[in-house]
């Protein structure tokens, strides 16, 4: 082997070692917006039928040899006295879209200065989802959340009865597109806006909403 090809040998190895390192777990799609909800407003199945969904539009676009997680935080009740965090269940990072877009290198960056904006908070198939200006608004995106990215405690429901209820009730929702009815910290929040007018399918149509959520690779 001449000194050339030695060179470009090396040059080669060095960028395949610098995208293994980038790329969570060799590469491939950790993060996105689900295309569809449940059909059954805030009623998701709880966080094991969340993760279903995740997992099944994942494996229809080829990506269903990843584990899924909802973005999604759950409070205390009878029968879960602790809350759950979302940030708890989504790993370590980093996160990519369907494009191959650096979402968040990790847990602080992503609740902190992350990359999600309307063209990078892609669905699973890599595409853009209507946010405000558009018709239909959907860009109210589920999550019981706290901006840290914690449950929201108090008596108040913020997560349609841990996304069991498809009715009454309300649920914490991000601004996918980071736009609001005004310029306020809260209003361009991912991942905790505003509580959604209700849980039922056109109570969330009439907030800005269709009942989708965040879902994320965790290993």
């Amino acid at each position: 082997m001449n000194r050339k090809t030695l060179l470009l040998a090396t040059v080669a190895a060095s960028l395949l070692a610098a995208c293994s390192a980038w790329s969570p777990r060799g590469g491939g799609m950790g993060f996105f917006v689900t295309s569809v909800g449940s059909g059954r407003g805030g009623d998701l199945g709880g966080l094991a039928g969340a993760d279903a969904h995740c997992q099944q539009l994942a494996t229809a676009v080829g990506a269903g040899a990843r584990r899924w997680h909802a973005y999604l935080g759950t409070q205390p009740s009878a029968s879960q006295p602790q809350g759950g965090n979302a940030r708890d269940r989504i790993g370590q990072g980093p996160w990519t879209n369907a494009k191959g877009e650096l979402i968040a290198r990790n847990l602080a960056e992503l609740h902190g200065d992350n990359r999600l904006t309307k063209q990078t908070a892609l669905n699973e198939r890599g595409e853009v989802i209507n946010g405000r200006g558009d018709t239909p608004n959907v860009h109210d995106i589920l999550t019981g959340s706290q901006p840290d990215g914690t449950f929201i405690a108090g008596p108040q429901n913020s997560t349609c009865a841990n996304w069991t209820q498809g009715d009454q009730g309300s649920a914490m929702v991000g601004h996918h597109d980071r736009q609001g009815l005004n310029t306020s910290p809260p209003m361009l929040s991912w991942n905790s806006s505003h509580p959604s007018r209700g849980c039922s399918v056109p109570q969330l149509q009439a907030s800005g909403g269709a009942g989708l959520f965040y879902c994320f690779a965790v290993d």
